[in-house]
């Protein structure tokens, strides 16, 4: 987005800007934070997914503020709108990504006393996690200028209702594309970031997907409005079936594991270049290189301290002897933060983020490591919480930079983050307090986020020699797609792909790279407005899975 196209009414000084605790924003949080956190269980456990709650959460507030009562009108102020949609966005977030999923693993498998304990541990790490996040937040690694698309989609919607005319229009027919693609089958939330995320970094999810998706359906078949259509059959044999091969079945695993220690090693030299505090000072990035380092090092500190206290008051321990305990805490921290970085990074380039697989990845490492079963429950459990809430707070700073004018005007940008950061640390209470008094009514009745059970499942499993092989071999080219794609981080995005895709996400992102690649060719000018219906087609298929979502609930009841 240009900076100039923010209308001038919007920029306010700093001092004016709406505070997270003032009763007009305060009450209202509290309300539409219980409500999301609600939502979030109830999806979570009941489908397995949560929608991109930060652009419902912005037409939320958008539509209190168009209730035609006097209180109401405060509500009008884009920067009010802005801390609502990120209430909202972390409660639901929080509450089912990071708080209900990993508390449900011990019970799953048999230690229900484990529950509030653990749920102690993940409400720190989501807390822990945000504050890396707002501290690093617009630097060399994080920048703001990212594509963040999510929050740019939230941005793009609350501006359309100021700004009104071709814009608004633009969105409209966007919101409309997205909604019914939806409809269709058609995955038109990606169809929208690939025209307005970093191109080769979705091209490579939509590689690693189409790649996925062709393995597991042993060759091509795409669907429309519920009907399949096979375009090629049998393309490995008419007796393969994927999950048969180890080889193939911890590829995506293997390829993560090689693209993640790279894109570790990369963000290291990062931190570690001489000179990396120069472009903070010459105004470029409003986070400096030592704020990171050092954010990252006290984030560390804080997971180790986080972990050491789940093993305690989880009784976990005593199940390891003492030199077994300290890799499990140097490495169960280590994961947090690694998980959390990589997690950053592709939801940066392409608003998806692999938050369980790559948790499911450390949990991999973390048996072949030969932790005992309760302590890898309580490391990936630990580790899951972390990452999420980093994603979903990034896209709604993005969302409340552009608001601000994109770096423009600092010390506004500097009040309006701050005052999102309060916002974000009051949904995850209000997370806390939910799920502490709704987790055992769920448990109760045998409803768990189905990723709980999966971790479950992979530990009493267990893993052996065969595993580690392929996992190392599958490293290998991983490692190698990361090191030739420098800092557009395709190795983690098509890992990505490869981990959560399907052949109808990567043929969608594909189409919707060639449309913006021959748009754009023709006319510069087409990128603007391809940015603006791909903010459309994201909200549209948002709030459709959302409702949809819900109403399936209803149904279900």
């Amino acid at each position: 987005m240009e900076k100039e196209k923010i209308p001038q009414e919007l920029i306010i000084p700093a001092s004016e800007h709406p505070k997270a605790f003032e009763p007009a924003v305060l009450i209202l949080n509290i309300v539409m934070c219980c409500l999301g956190a609600i939502i979030g269980l109830e999806l979570i456990v009941r489908t397995g997914v949560t929608p991109n709650t930060s652009i419902v959460g912005a037409l939320f507030a958008i539509l209190i503020s168009r209730i035609p009562i006097a209180f109401l009108q405060k509500y009008r102020s884009v920067h009010r709108q802005n801390l609502i949609q990120t209430s909202i966005s972390g409660a639901t977030f929080s509450a089912a990504n990071c708080l209900i999923l990993p508390i449900g693993i011990p019970v799953v498998m048999g230690r229900p006393e484990l529950m509030f304990p653990m749920l102690i541990g993940v409400f720190l790490a989501t807390c822990i996690d945000a504050t890396i996040l707002y501290k690093t937040f617009d630097s060399e690694m994080y920048p703001a200028e990212g594509a963040w698309p999510p929050g740019v989609a939230a941005a793009e919607s609350i501006l359309a209702v100021v700004e009104k005319g071709r814009k608004a229009f633009l969105l409209i027919i966007g919101i409309a594309i997205g909604w019914v693609g939806k409809v269709a089958g058609i995955p038109t939330d990606l169809l929208g970031v690939s025209w307005f995320g970093d191109f080769f970094a979705m091209l490579a999810l939509g590689v690693g997907s189409i790649v996925i998706g062709v393995i597991k359906n042993n060759g091509i078949i795409l669907s429309l409005f519920g009907h399949s259509a096979a375009f090629v059959t049998n393309m490995f044999g008419a007796d393969f079936v994927f999950s048969d091969y180890a080889m193939i079945n911890y590829m995506p695993h293997g390829v993560m594991i090689g693209a993640g220690a790279v894109s570790l090693i990369q963000c290291a030299r990062m931190l570690f270049k001489k000179g990396s505090d120069e472009d903070t000072a010459a105004g470029k990035f409003s986070s400096s290189m030592k704020t990171l380092k050092r954010t990252l090092g006290w984030g560390y500190v804080a997971y180790f301290v986080t972990a050491f206290l789940l093993a305690l008051i989880c009784g976990i321990m005593s199940d390891m002897s003492a030199i077994t305990l300290i890799i499990w805490l140097i490495f169960s921290a280590f994961a947090a933060i690694s998980s959390e970085l990589i997690v950053g990074i592709s939801a940066m380039y392409s608003g998806w983020f692999p938050g369980f697989a790559t948790a499911l990845i450390f949990l991999l490492v973390g048996m072949l490591l030969g932790f005992p079963p309760m302590a890898l429950a309580v490391m990936v459990g630990f580790t899951s919480a972390t990452g999420p809430a980093f994603s979903d707070m990034a896209y709604d700073l993005k969302c409340g930079y552009i608001l601000r004018g994109s770096g423009q005007y600092p010390e506004l940008e500097k009040e309006g983050r701050k005052q999102q950061y309060y916002s974000e640390m009051l949904s995850f209470i209000i997370a806390f307090i939910m799920v502490a008094l709704l987790a055992n009514k769920y448990f109760s009745q045998d409803l768990f986020a189905p990723v709980s059970k999966t971790f479950a499942t992979t530990i009493d499993a267990g893993t052996n020699s065969e595993v580690a092989k392929w996992l190392f071999i599958w490293a290998i080219p991983g490692a190698i797609i990361q090191l030739i794609g420098g800092n557009r981080q395709i190795g983690i995005l098509f890992a990505t792909g490869l981990l959560v895709g399907t052949t109808m996400n990567g043929v969608t992102i594909i189409v919707g790279l060639i449309i913006r690649f021959i748009a754009v060719k023709r006319n510069k000018a087409n990128e603007q407005i391809l940015n603006i219906l791909g903010a459309g087609a994201l909200a549209g298929a948002a709030v459709y899975s959302f409702f949809t979502a819900t109403l399936g609930l209803a149904k279900k009841k």
